[in-house]
């Protein structure tokens, strides 16, 4: 994809934000009104001790940095990112709280039924 203005706005569908929540040289981009859009909750992002601080709406990009704009990601962060964000994530409302994700059901351990005589 092209690196300008016109092409990332493009792929997010409308104006563009960035915020760089990693130590690697990358940003995300996304929709910069995506949440007063009412675009629907794509990924979170998580601090270091895994909790949920932000989520993003809508589609979104990684990119990496270069010494001026943004730039192609290189093979090793690519691939780290896409491991990273491949699962999609779904979002439970609470009240006017940020929406957390929706973490599926701890599976309840399976017990042997008793025996007809136990009943």
């Amino acid at each position: 994809m092209d690196n300008d203005l016109k092409a990332l706005q493009q792929a997010v569908g409308g104006s563009i934000g960035a915020s760089y929540p990693f130590e690697d040289p990358v940003a995300i981009v996304y929709n910069d009104d995506g949440k007063l859009m009412g675009l629907p909750l794509n990924r979170a992002l998580r601090d270091e001790n895994g909790q949920m601080y932000d989520a993003v709406a809508g589609d979104f990009l990684v990119v990496g940095l270069g010494e001026e704009d943004f730039a192609s990601l290189t093979p090793e962060l690519a691939q780290k990112y896409e491991q990273l964000f491949h699962q999609p994530e779904a979002f439970l409302k609470l009240g006017n709280r940020l929406p957390v994700p929706d973490e599926p059901p701890a599976e309840k351990p399976r017990t042997k039924p008793p025996a007809e005589h136990d009943r």
